[in-house]
Parts: structure tokens; sequence; C-alpha cells
């Protein structure tokens, strides 16, 4: 491509994300072809609704239902994907790759499933898929993981790539805000979906650490291959004594590599208040990366909103369009994948927070000593609150233990006639 062309823009989708990219492209659109040398032109937009007034005003020619005005569209370089799921998404930027396009998306759940099958079709058809976006909002993962580290050998990483639940927890933190209320300001500030479970169960950010797990440790995963924990039983009480024992809680997706496979996991965690990731509130995302000849990185900025995803999209587009013309190139094409076992929860080990209501009565402290002595769990701190009720809140903390031998402890100890069901745990960051 020679200098002062310009580069046709298809996208499937124009919701709330895709608003923001067309809005990006046409206010600043002068501003990017000087950084770049070359024009970029959004020229067809897939939608479901022609009539449906939008906050950015595009000529009536740009919209169109039919997936093929985009996808075979010979003028159109590069496509964006932003309709979400997994079809017709999959079958449509297949489509693209095929017609020889580029692809940009922002779609976590399409690469943490099928990631590595587009990326290798995308450059059997000598193109590229670019999907930053799809990790982090306005923070830029993939792009390092792929380029500025891949000399190390990545040992770890820990983050909190959520911003919805992250803000949700910050609030009860911060205000003492019920669960509810937190998730309804949320709402209002566009921070959370009107269906939030991918996020609240932790599936969105399961997501997340499967693209990212599979580009540091360069091997193929799946959701599916480590537990998933969400935050809907975090309590106003476990924060209060959280913070008592000088910690907070937070959602954290973790990968590590150990020397019988990879540790995954994505769970509601008790982070000390030292701890960088503790000071990160809000819809604010960090990411805590080990390499082996780095050492520790952080990467920090906003994971949720419509601005820093679009934001993120838009870098893609520029990247996508320096690739055509020959400058920077598009990146590693997918290598020899490492054959790693994600380690099952029985091979892990964590220190854990436990949160008890019991019978207030002699005895209970021993007989749950005994409980937890049996199978090797040793106690680090234990607090205990009468309540007015006739009962007791004890809240312990274990040392470094085995999961699968906490968790047969803690089956004992629930069985104890002083003890009442719904304990309350969570694991805690070493």
């Amino acid at each position: 491509m020679s200098r002062g062309e310009t580069v046709n823009i298809g996208m499937l989708g124009m919701g709330t994300v895709g608003g923001g990219v067309a809005e990006i492209i046409e206010r600043s659109g002068e501003a990017l072809a000087d950084k770049t040398g070359i024009g970029i032109e959004l020229r067809r937009v897939l939608v479901r609704d022609l009539s449906r007034s939008r906050a950015v005003s595009l000529p009536p020619q740009t919209l169109t239902t039919d997936p093929d005005a985009v996808i075979k569209d010979p003028s159109i370089d590069i496509v964006v994907e932003l309709m979400g799921g997994i079809e017709p998404a999959r079958t449509l930027i297949s489509a693209a790759l095929q017609e020889k396009k580029s692809v940009v998306t922002a779609n976590k759940d399409l690469m943490a499933r099928h990631g590595r099958e587009l990326s290798r079709l995308a450059h059997r058809h000598g193109r590229e898929i670019y999907y930053e976006a799809s990790v982090g909002g306005g923070i830029p993962l993939i792009r390092p993981l792929r380029r500025c580290l891949v000399a190390n050998q990545i040992e770890r990483m820990v983050g909190i790539i959520n911003g919805t639940t992250n803000y949700i927890l910050t609030r009860m933190s911060l205000e003492g805000m019920d669960f509810e209320d937190a998730l309804k300001k949320a709402r209002d500030l566009g921070f959370a979906e009107a269906d939030p479970t991918n996020d609240l169960e932790g599936m969105d950010a399961a997501y997340k650490l499967t693209i990212l797990a599979g580009l540091a440790f360069n091997c193929a995963l799946s959701p599916d291959d480590f537990s998933i924990e969400g935050i809907s039983g975090v309590t106003g009480a476990d924060i209060f004594y959280a913070r008592e024992l000088g910690y907070t809680i937070k959602l954290l997706a973790t990968a590590g590599q150990k020397p019988a496979g990879l540790a995954l996991g994505v769970y509601p965690a008790l982070v000390p208040l030292s701890h960088p990731l503790a000071t990160v509130h809000d819809e604010f995302n960090a990411i805590f990366i080990t390499g082996d000849l780095t050492g520790d990185l952080m990467f920090y900025g906003r994971g949720a909103g419509a601005r820093p995803t679009a934001g993120a999209v838009v870098a893609d587009i520029v990247e996508a369009v320096c690739s055509l013309r020959g400058i920077g190139g598009a990146g590693l094409p997918p290598g020899m994948e490492r054959k790693i076992t994600p380690l099952p929860p029985a091979a892990l080990s964590s220190r854990f927070y436990v949160r008890l209501l019991a019978g207030d009565r002699p005895g209970v402290f021993g007989t749950l000593a005994t409980a937890f002595g049996e199978e090797g769990v040793s106690l680090d701190m234990i607090i205990q609150k009468r309540k007015a009720n006739g009962t007791a809140e004890i809240v312990l903390v274990t040392h470094d233990v085995n999961e699968e031998r906490f968790y047969r402890s803690l089956e004992k100890v629930i069985q104890l006639p002083a003890i009442e069901p719904g304990p309350g745990v969570f694991r805690v960051l070493g």
C-alpha cells in the first residue's frame, strides 16, 4: 500500500462498543492518518435494525443487515467483529479470514474457546486476527505478551481482570454497601450488563485468563480446565473481618508454572493490604506478570466501560493498518504449543480464610482444632466474636495447606453439632 491510500473497515455489530469505535474513527480520523500515513474509513456496518436511532450518525448506505455486504466486499480490508458470543461471530470471522481480510475482535468468549483455531486460519490465509480489546479493557496486555516479553519464561501471573466485580467489592469495602446496592450502582454507571451473571460468577475473568495464560505459557487452554468461583458468596461480614486481619477481598485470576503442571484458577481471595493489588479500586484492573528475565511487571488501567474497550479496538485497527502497509509486522504466528497439564484442585495448596457460626458453648475451639488437626491443617490466626443470640462468630486463617486436605477437614468441621451450616471460605493470596 502506498502513502496516502485509504484502508476500508467493515464492522459487524454496532452496540455500545461499536458506537464508540465509530465515534473515534469519525472524530479522530485525521489524527490517525497522521500517525499511520494512511486514512481509515468505516465503509460498511452490519446491524440488526436499519431504522434504529444511533449515537453516531453514519451515511445510510453504510448500514446493512446482510453479513455478505461486509464479508465479501472486495474493497474492505479489515473486518471488526463486535457482535459478541460464539455464533454467528465464529462463522463470520472465519469467512472474513478466508476472504483474506484481517480481523479485529473484542470477543473474549470466542477467543477463549476458539482463539488458537482462528489464529491458525488467519495465518493460513496470510492475515492476522487482533484481539487486544478482549482482555483488560484499555490495558495493553496481548501485545506485551506476544512481543515485548517473548524472551521471558513466564513464571506466574495474578491479577484483577474483571472491572464489574472489582467495582462491586470496592463499594462494599469502602462505603459499606451491601451486594445488591453495589451491583445497582455498577449497572447505573455502565460497568455491569443487564444480566451480569458472567461477571459475578467469574466466567468473564475465566475467559480472559484462558487467553492470557495460553499466550503466557504457550499452551492450549479452556475455561473447563480450572476452578471458577464468583463473588456472590462474599458478605459484608467477610469484608469486615478481612480488614480486621489486614486484608481486602478481590476477585483474582491466577496462573503459575509448577513442576507438575500449570496452576490456574479464578476465585475471590483475601489480598494483604500491603500488596499493590489491594489498592486497585472501582472498575480498574491490574495484573502482575513475573518473568525469569524481567522479574515482576504490573499492568494497570480501566477494565470496564465502553470507551477503554473502544480505544483498544481502534488501537488494534491501527496495528492492522500498519501491518497491511508493511510497518511493524503482524506479530508471531502460532507456534508449537507445549503439552501442559492444568493441575486439579487436589494438587494445589493455599492458605484459607474460614468464617463459622457456632453455638457459644465450652469446648467449641477444642473440637474445631481437633477436626482441622486430624487432616494436618494448622491455624495461623483466630478471631471470636460473641453474638447476641447465643452464637459466636469464629474467623480463622490457616497456614498453607493442600486444598484436598483442607476441604476434608472443613467437611468434618461443618458436621460438628455446634457449627451452623454455610461457612464463608476464601483463599488467601500468598
